[in-house]
C-alpha cells in the first residue's frame, strides 16, 4: 500500500511539474513590441538619411559641374579675346554667360555683336537725306550686308569660309572709315567728331572680329580643333 501511495504521489508531482512548465511563456513565440517599434524607426531614419544624402550629393555635383563649365567658358573667351586689339570690348561683347568654349563659337558671337552695334548706329541715321551723313548710311548698310554674310560663313568654318569672313569684315571696317573720310572732306568737323564717338563700339567690335578670324587657325589648334 505504501508503495502504491508512493507511486500515485510520484505521478501527482509529475503532473504538477508539467502544469507549471505549461504556464511558462515560450521565448520564441513572443517578441517585445518596443523592440519592433524601435527597429522600424531605425530603418525609417536610415532611409530618410540616405535619401537626403543622395539629394545633397546630386545638387553639389550639379553645381560643381555648372561652375566648372562657366569657368571653362570664361577662360576660353579670355584666351581668344587676348589676340584682339580691344580685349575689354571683346569681353563685354561676349560675356561668360554665353557659355562659349571654342574659338568658332566666340568668333560667331563677336560677329553678331559687331552686326548689332553697327545696326544700332545705322538706325540713328534713318531718314537722313543728302550730304555726307546720307553717304554714311549707305556705307553702313553695305557693311551690315557683309557682316551678315560673315555670320553665315562662320557657322561652318572651312579654309574658304575663313578667307571670305576675313575679306568681308575688312570691307565692313573700310566702309566705316569711308564714312569718316566723307565727313572730313565735307568739312563737317562737328559731325565728324560726333560720328567717331558713335562709331566707337562698332569699330572696336569689328576690329576684334577681324583679329579673331585672322588668328582662327592658331586658336583652333590651341583647343585641339581644326577647320571643317
Amino acid at each position: 500500500m505504501d508503495s502504491l501511495k508512493m507511486f500515485k504521489g510520484y505521478g501527482k508531482i509529475e503532473r504538477d511539474h508539467n502544469g507549471i512548465e505549461d504556464q511558462q511563456p515560450n521565448p520564441k513565440s513572443q517578441i517585445s513590441k518596443p523592440v519592433i517599434t524601435t527597429t522600424i524607426s531605425v530603418f525609417a531614419i536610415l532611409s530618410i538619411t540616405l535619401t537626403l544624402a543622395f539629394a545633397i550629393a546630386s545638387i553639389a555635383h550639379h553645381q560643381a559641374t555648372e561652375s566648372q563649365h562657366l569657368s571653362n567658358s570664361a577662360d576660353s573667351i579670355r584666351f581668344v579675346c587676348n589676340v584682339t586689339r580691344f580685349p575689354a570690348a571683346c569681353l563685354a561683347a561676349i560675356p561668360p554667360s554665353a557659355n562659349a568654349t571654342d574659338p568658332q563659337t566666340i568668333l560667331a558671337l563677336s560677329l553678331r555683336a559687331s552686326f548689332h552695334a553697327l545696326q544700332s548706329l545705322a538706325s540713328s541715321l534713318r531718314g537722313t537725306k543728302g550730304g555726307a551723313l546720307a553717304d554714311c548710311k549707305d556705307q553702313f548698310d553695305d557693311a551690315l550686308s557683309r557682316l551678315n554674310d560673315s555670320l553665315s560663313a562662320a557657322a561652318a568654318l572651312t579654309d574658304k569660309a575663313v578667307s571670305d569672313v576675313h575679306t568681308w569684315v575688312s570691307a565692313a571696317v573700310t566702309d566705316q572709315q569711308t564714312c569718316l573720310d566723307g565727313l572730313e572732306e565735307a568739312g563737317d568737323a562737328a559731325g565728324l567728331e560726333k560720328m567717331k564717338k558713335m562709331m566707337t563700339r562698332s569699330e572696336e567690335y569689328m576690329s576684334n572680329s577681324l583679329a579673331i578670324v585672322a588668328n582662327i587657325r592658331d586658336l583652333l589648334s590651341h583647343f585641339n580643333m581644326k577647320l571643317h
